[in-house]
């Protein structure tokens, strides 16, 4: 497979690279290299490479902040994927892009399936749908993930700003109001790479959006104390923080987030016969990574670091 890979820093995109690589020709196109603020401008990138699959793991993803920038979250997220989708369509190659549970209103009572009515509740999920909907617009084959409260060891995310908060903070108050399922990278890279063959080889009527995200379902403050639990376990001597479970109205954001973020994931499991493990498994998974590696650097002398982060 030549395979075309936009994003090359992000979390998903971390993840997916090395498994990507296991499968063809990978060529990883950094934002440097691929402005998503410039959609007609990967066009030539397409073109130069000749994919058999685009992969697109760039996504503007700061909610509060697309609230005042709408113009720039509307062009990374919906008319960059268009123009994909369309170079997609001309040469016939698969377009993967990774989407949000963001795309609901958050007021159903059970998990999403992929046909339920849409209805963003803030300018990040309505910049996400729009790409969704500009994607099956073309016609092209492709696969729209949907994934949920994703978090790696690499990068800024929900878990590693806990684990580090509950060795410097007195106190943690996390809201309990919210629901859904952490999905790590490493998850999403797995699925994705497990995928890929079965499109290329037999499977030209799978297009269409799939949730992608681990089992089970957790909100914001029981996520947070599974965190918290794992460290105590791991790191007995350290003083840890306290735990307090507040609503959401405890916390004014710019943008409003959505109580039920929880997605089915049947469609994905049955179609193309993935496991998604419990979110508990992964998290822990992926604390002892991030706990690994901040060991590795505080036992470091400092005249041996380099100046890389970490």
């Amino acid at each position: 497979m030549n395979i075309l890979l936009f994003g090359t820093t992000g979390q998903v995109a971390q993840s997916l690279l090395p498994r990507l690589q296991t499968l063809g020709e990978v060529t990883a196109l950094s934002r440097a290299a691929a402005d998503f603020s410039q959609p007609e401008s990967l066009r030539a990138c397409v073109r130069a490479c000749q994919p058999d699959i685009i992969v697109n793991a760039v996504a503007y993803t700061a909610v509060d902040r697309a609230e005042s920038e709408a113009e720039l979250a509307q062009q990374i997220n919906a008319s960059a994927p268009a123009v994909l989708a369309e170079e997609a369509h001309r040469t016939d190659a698969w377009l993967i892009h990774y989407s949000t549970d963001y795309v609901f209103d958050g007021r159903k009572a059970g998990a999403y399936v992929e046909d339920d009515p849409t209805g963003p509740i803030n300018v990040y999920g309505r910049s996400k749908l729009a790409g969704e909907q500009a994607i099956a617009a073309t016609g092209c084959k492709h696969l729209i993930l949907r994934t949920s409260w994703v978090y790696s060891a690499h990068g800024q995310n929900f878990l590693k700003t806990i684990a580090k908060r509950a060795r410097e903070l007195p106190e943690l108050r996390v809201i309990n109001d919210q629901f859904g399922a952490p999905t790590s990278s490493t998850l999403i890279a797995a699925v994705t790479a497990q995928i890929l063959p079965q499109l290329v080889r037999h499977d030209t009527g799978a297009s269409g959006v799939y949730h992608l995200v681990a089992g089970g379902k957790t909100n914001w403050h029981d996520y947070a104390a599974l965190i918290l639990e794992y460290l105590r376990t791991t790191q007995p001597h350290a003083q840890m923080a306290t735990l307090t479970a507040v609503d959401s109205t405890a916390y004014q954001t710019a943008a409003a987030r959505p109580a039920n973020s929880l997605l089915d994931t049947t469609k994905i499991r049955s179609r193309f016969g993935v496991a998604l493990p419990d979110w508990e498994d992964e998290v822990r998974a992926c604390l002892s990574e991030v706990c690994m590696a901040t060991e590795i650097v505080a036992s470091t002398p400092r005249s041996n670091r380099g100046s890389g982060s970490v």
